[in-house]
Parts: C-alpha cells; structure tokens; sequence
C-alpha cells in the first residue's frame, strides 16, 4: 500500500511538471533574472533611531544594490525600492552601475555621489522596519529585479542589523 501511493505521487507529480501545472515560481527564486540584486541591507541603524534630518541617524540605514554582470553596465534611472507596505524610492537620475560595481541607497538628505558610490532617497525617515520587512527592486519596466524578506530573528544572527545577500 505505502509502495502503490509513492509510485501514484511521483506519477502525480510528474504528470504535472509535463503539463506545465506547477505554481507561481517563489519570489526568491524570480530573483536571478537580473543582473542588478540586492546585496545587503543596513535595516536598523545604529543607535537610537531618530529620523530628524539635522542630527538623525537615517543616513546611517541603507541597501547596498550591485551589478552582478560581468560585462553589462546597468543606468539605474527609473529602477523602483519597496517595502512591504509601499514605501519607495525611484532612481530619478543616470547613475550607471559597471560591472562588478555597487551604490549604498542611503535615508536623509545629501548629495548623490558616483565616486563615493552612494544615493541619498532625501527624505529622513526610515524605510526599513527593524523587526521584519519585504526589500523589492523593480526595473524601470516594473519587472521585479530582486526581492528579500528578513526578520531580525531569522537572518540577524550577529544582532548588527546588517544582512548579507548574494555573497
């Protein structure tokens, strides 16, 4: 009996990736279509939060994105960050990405700078929430490039509130 239904439930099984019945591929995995990723996330801040413009620490929050590819430049103009309940950034300028280069999107205001490799969203409050959050990088064709969910207690083991993606 054990024997009839794992033979019946790889045939299921089977059956259904012929067909082409198998779900929505996870987010997680939609994520290697692109050459721009997510490649970290400074989500909390150190020290305590404060989201004044003048002596807050949201500059001290951001996401480091970088160009994957070996050969393609990448403009980050019209690219779109997101979080689970809708906050967003969109890239408003060139900013080119060589291959193998990367830009730290910083909260707070300041000046946007290719030669430091950083973008100010200039705005300061936080994005990130410091418990669990969604991280969605959109193209300017509103495909999605990249997504991570975290949680501080799943993927912060050091407690720095920095995480590691794409190695």
């Amino acid at each position: 009996m054990h024997v009839r239904h794992a033979v019946t439930a790889a045939a299921t099984a089977a059956s259904v990736l012929a067909l082409g019945l198998v779900g929505a591929v996870p987010a997680q995995a939609a994520e290697y279509s692109s050459a721009l990723k997510i490649r970290g996330v400074q989500y909390d801040a150190p020290g305590r939060d404060s989201n004044k413009c003048s002596g807050g620490n949201t500059k001290n929050e951001y996401l480091t994105i970088k160009n994957y590819s070996r050969t393609a430049t990448v403009n980050l103009k019209g690219y779109v960050v997101k979080d689970a309940v809708g906050n967003r950034f969109t890239f408003p300028s060139n900013h080119k990405l060589q291959p193998g280069d990367y830009i730290k999107l910083r909260g707070n205001r300041g000046t946007d700078s290719d030669a430091k490799n950083v973008v100010y969203r200039q705005n300061c409050n936080f994005i990130w929430n410091n418990d669990k959050d969604t991280i969605y990088l959109y193209k300017p064709s509103g495909a999605r490039a990249d997504v991570h969910s975290y949680t501080k207690k799943s993927n912060d083991r050091d407690g720095n509130g920095y995480i590691t993606y794409h190695g």
